[in-house]
C-alpha cells in the first residue's frame, strides 16, 4: 500500500513536524512522523492533524546544532546522538543535491550495521519516510527522509560479538529457537547489550529475490507471533515485526546488491528484541472472526497509542488472519493514548 493521500494532510504534518526534534527527554523517540504517514497511507487522512493535536505534548523543539557534519568528518560524528541537528542538517544539504534514491544507496551500507540504535526506530521511520517519497517525491517528504537518515546516523550503534547457534528452517521456528537473556531488567540499551547467543537463520542466502522472500517471511513470522507473545512486552515487542517490515520496505529505493545484508541485519534486530523481551509461555491465539482490516483500522485509531498503529501497518502489509489478531492483541495489552 503507498501513501494515498491527496488532501495534502501529509505534507502539512510533516511541516509542523520538521520543527521538533526526533527524541524527547533524550531517549523516548518522536514516533508523529511514523503515525502520520500510516494514516495517510490507509485513507485516514482526516484523522491526521486530530492524531497529531493530541500527541502534541509529547514533542520537542529541534535540537541545538553543534558542528556541522561534512563528507571529511562524518565518520567522528557517526553514533553521537547529541549531533542529531548536524545530520539532519547534513542528509538535507545532500537531498537537495542529488536525487533521494542515490543518496539512500550510499548511505545505506554505512548506516544498516548500526540498525539496532535508537531501538531500531530510526530505520522504522526511514522506512515510512520511503513508502511516502515513492508515492510522491516532494520537499516535505525529501525532508522526513533526511531526519530519518540524520536520526539514524545520531543512533548509529552497531552489534558484534553475537555468538551464533544453530538455526531452524523456518522464521518462525528460529524465532522459537531464539533463547531470552537471563536476568533480563533495563531499557532497550542494557538488554541489547546483554545478548550474546542468537540462532541464525538464512545465512546462507546470496540472491537478492530470495532475500526478499526470507525478508518476507520474517515480517510475517515476527508479526504472527506478537499475537501470542506480545504480553511479554506490549510496545518493545512490537518491533521484532516492524523494524524487519521497515527494511523490506526500503528494498525497492536500493540497489539490488544491497538486498542481502538488509535481509541479515533485520533478522539479527528481530531475534535480539525477541531474546530481550520474549515472555516465558506463550498465550493462545484467538481468531479475530470476521473482523476485515478497515474494522482493525479503526480500531487502532480509536486507540491511538503509536505503537499500536504502526504494528497495525505492518499487520495489514502481511494481511492474514493471525496478522490482523496479532494487531488486535497490541489494542488489548497497550494503553491509550489520553484523550
Amino acid at each position: 500500500m503507498t501513501a494515498n493521500d491527496t488532501t495534502g494532510a501529509l505534507d502539512e504534518a510533516l511541516e509542523r513536524l520538521h520543527s521538533t526534534g526526533p527524541e524527547r527527554l533524550g531517549r523516548l523517540t518522536n514516533h508523529a512522523p511514523m503515525v502520520v504517514e500510516v494514516l495517510a497511507a490507509h485513507g485516514r487522512a482526516g484523522a491526521v492533524h486530530r492524531w497529531l493535536d493530541l500527541y502534541r505534548p509529547k514533542l520537542e523543539d529541534f535540537p541545538t546544532p553543534l558542528a556541522r557534519v561534512t563528507d571529511a568528518n562524518w565518520r567522528e560524528a557517526l553514533g553521537d546522538p547529541r549531533r542529531a541537528a548536524d545530520w539532519i542538517a547534513y542528509f538535507s544539504r545532500a537531498l537537495a543535491e542529488r536525487p533521494w534514491r542515490t543518496v539512500l544507496a550510499e548511505w545505506w551500507p554505512r548506516l544498516l550495521p548500526g540498525l539496532y540504535g535508537g531501538s531500531t526506530h530510526p530505520v522504522i521511520r526511514l522506512g515510512h519516510a520511503v513508502r511516502a517519497l515513492a508515492a510522491e517525491d516532494n520537499e516535505p517528504r525529501r525532508t522526513e527522509l533526511a531526519h530519518a537518515l540524520g536520526y539514524w546516523a545520531a543512533r548509529h550503534h552497531p552489534v558484534t560479538g553475537i555468538e551464533t547457534l544453530p538455526g531452524r528452517d523456518s522464521a518462525a521456528q528460529t524465532l522459537d529457537a531464539v533463547v531470552p537473556i537471563e536476568n533480563a531488567e533495563g531499557g532497550f540499551p542494557a538488554r541489547l547489550a546483554a545478548v550474546r547467543r542468537l540462532p541464525g537463520w538464512a545465512q546462507d542466502v546470496t540472491d537478492p529475490d530470495t532475500a526478499r522472500a526470507r525478508l518476507t517471511e520474517l515480517v510475517r513470522a515476527a508479526t504472527h507471533r506478537y499475537a501470542t507473545h506480545g504480553h511479554g512486552e506490549e510496545t518493545m515487542l512490537v518491533h521484532a515485526a516492524t523494524a524487519p517490515n521497515a527494511v523490506l520496505r526500503a528494498l525497492d529505493a536500493l540497489p539490488r546488491e544491497q538486498w542481502v545484508a538488509g535481509l541479515h541485519a533485520a533478522w539479527t534486530a528481530s531475534a535480539a528484541v525477541t531474546a530481550m523481551y520474549a515472555p516465558a509461555e506463550p498465550v493462545p491465539w484467538t481468531s479475530p472472526g470476521a473482523l476485515t482490516a478497515e474494522d482493525v483500522v479503526e480500531r487502532a485509531l480509536a486507540h491511538g497509542d503509536e505503537h499500536v498503529i504502526k504494528l497495525t501497518d505492518t499487520a495489514l502489509d502481511v494481511g492474514d488472519e493471525q496478522a490482523l489478531a496479532a494487531a488486535l492483541r497490541a489494542v488489548e495489552l497497550s494503553e491509550p493514548l489520553v484523550r
